[in-house]
């Protein structure tokens, strides 16, 4: 036993994340925590401080994402908590191991309206894998390392945890007694092998099949080794999707991510890897996948059993699972290596039209010359975050896929870019951290900028300013789809952010967009302000939700355009 009777819960609870191997944490100061904020900056723990606390949430979001370890923030009570829901949705939506860390009002005055008193774990409890109140101090390392756990995904899903302690709590010091190293000691993840007679059940599945495509998610990030070694041995083709992009080397002959649609409606087998089957997917749909048998392998049954039921399934270590089948199959490569040649003519040729795309009827810029640039940029090892909603359908074609990408992921949480941004830049000073986004999506966290900048994040915001929001129009009855826009007032971004303390810089031509990313790269923080067209219409535009008309998108469109378009 570890117990000394000086030690109070604010110090056990920072000892704890400290022995968990926490080193950095994010979020906004205030009276509630006060105490454990303190105690970690007594033990060497960085503490980023931010504009806003959702921004802190999508900072330990993107943490987790970038270097597998837990993602810590830290809320105060009241409105400190509330104003991390959003994000909280965000990672629980994503799967990502996190812990919210909140205050609350001392216990003497609970059921007497104290200040910033409001039931934040029923509010928390619908996005999180646990959501807590603390109140008894002997306790509150157990429930810790219990909530470490939930986060983890070891009692089930991964994702978020919120775990609350008063103030007169944080405060108390507990008996020696209840303080245990077991409580304080890291764990390994648990690993369940899988059966032999699943794994040969699948390698047959393999040998009886002609197009046998992989399509990874999140579940699948610990695997890639041996994800590689499977892909070699199976012959499969392989689809990522911004969950696990970068995970296999563009260069791999499996990768042919530029004919989706064409291996998801040919594939005779599809074998999903961490990868729920959600709309991105067509949910699995025999629509999207008409002649598909379905093989579904993780470590997480929320990524095992939705939508679609695998003819073989196994909950087991995703790498242990692999590095078996590598073993046991072989496949025919012919489907792949054609698919290949095909996904290259494609990528090549789109890359090479970016630098090429002409201005809109208004005169402007179309934003395909922000990713035309970043080809030149060498982004190996570099994270490259997309945000917005327009532009998130350029970014997946344009950013270059040796970047380590980011993006808004499954629930569409705009304003991530540059707190992603600021978490990459962070844990990898030494190359570039770029976020590319929407002048809406900017907006959300532009002031986190400021963050950058007294934290000595190296970020590039490129900001595409069409001085508009594209949203979408869903007419229920009639099934269609129709991209509008509504006007945003031509903002200055690059005045904003010296402003802000960062170097800023406006670009309405395409020559001058190469010299302004370097100087940007060479002078960050910065944001590049991007005067780009809104009649650009996206390779989304018009999609809808995934099944109506494939119109193109037009900004804005009145009431009489969407009648005529309709008829």
């Amino acid at each position: 036993m570890t117990g000394d009777p000086s030690r109070t819960v604010a110090e056990l609870i920072a000892t704890f994340l400290h022995e968990r191997g926490v080193r950095r944490v994010f979020g906004l100061q205030g009276g509630h925590i006060q105490p454990i904020w303190d105690q970690l900056a007594r033990l060497g723990v960085s503490i980023v401080d931010v504009r806003d606390e959702a921004a802190a949430v999508h900072l330990a979001h993107a943490h987790s994402e970038l270097t597998g370890e837990m993602g810590v923030a830290l809320a105060t009570a009241g409105p400190g908590v509330t104003n991390t829901v959003t994000a909280v949705a965000n990672a629980s939506v994503s799967r990502i191991p996190l812990i919210l860390i909140g205050g609350c009002p001392p216990r003497p005055q609970s059921n007497k309206h104290p200040l910033q008193d409001i039931p934040h774990t029923e509010i928390l409890a619908p996005v999180t894998r646990q959501s807590r109140t603390l109140r008894w101090h002997d306790e509150v390392l157990r429930e810790f390392d219990e909530g470490w756990s939930r986060a983890l995904g070891d009692a089930g899903e991964p994702g978020p945890v919120y775990l609350e302690i008063p103030t007169d709590v944080l405060r108390e010091t507990p008996a020696p007694a209840t303080v245990l190293d077991e409580h304080l000691t890291p764990r390994p993840k648990h690993r369940s092998l899988p059966h032999p007679d699943d794994v040969a059940a699948i390698a047959s599945l393999v040998g009886k099949s002609s197009k046998v495509a992989v399509i990874t998610g999140r579940g699948a990030r610990p695997a890639r080794d041996a994800l590689i070694r499977f892909l070699d041995a199976s012959g499969a083709a392989y689809l990522d999707t911004q969950e696990g992009r970068g995970l296999v080397p563009p260069d791999h002959p499996a990768v042919v991510g530029a004919l989706r649609s064409r291996v998801m409606r040919d594939a005779d087998l599809v074998i999903t890897v961490g990868r729920q089957l959600d709309y991105q997917l067509g949910f699995g749909s025999p629509a999207a996948f008409p002649n598909a048998t379905f093989v579904r392998i993780s470590d997480s049954a929320g990524e095992l059993y939705d939508n679609r039921r695998g003819a073989v399934e196994i909950l087991a270590d995703v790498p242990s699972t692999l590095d078996a089948l590598a073993d046991a199959t072989s496949g025919d490569p012919a489907w792949r290596d054609e698919l290949r040649a095909a996904h290259l003519e494609r990528f090549d040729g789109y890359r090479d039209k970016l630098a090429s795309a002409p201005a809109g009827e208004d005169g402007l810029m179309h934003p395909n010359h922000i990713f035309a640039a970043l080809q030149d940029v060498d982004l190996n090892g570099a994270t490259v975050v997309a945000d917005g909603g327009d532009l998130l359908s350029f970014a997946r074609l344009g950013i270059p896929s040796t970047a380590r990408y980011l993006d808004a992921g499954a629930f569409g949480c705009l304003g991530v870019g540059v707190p992603f941004a600021i978490a990459a830049a962070l844990n990898n000073p030494d190359r570039p951290a770029i976020a590319v986004t929407g002048d809406g999506a900017f907006g959300i966290n532009a002031m986190e900028v400021n963050t950058a900048v007294r934290h000595g994040a190296k970020i590039v915001v490129i900001v595409s300013n069409n001085s508009a929001w594209n949203i979408e129009r869903y007419d229920q009855a009639e099934n269609y789809g129709l991209v509008v826009g509504t006007e945003l007032e031509h903002n200055d971004y690059a005045a904003l952010a010296e402003a802000l303390g960062a170097h800023g810089e406006r670009v309405t031509e395409p020559g001058q967009m190469a010299g302004a990313l370097k100087r940007a790269l060479d002078n960050a923080p910065a944001v590049i302000d991007v005067v780009t067209s809104r009649d650009a219409p996206s390779p989304d535009a018009g999609k809808g939700l995934g099944w109506v008309p494939d119109y193109q998108a037009l900004t804005p469109w009145n009431d009489a355009e969407v009648e005529r378009r309709k008829g």
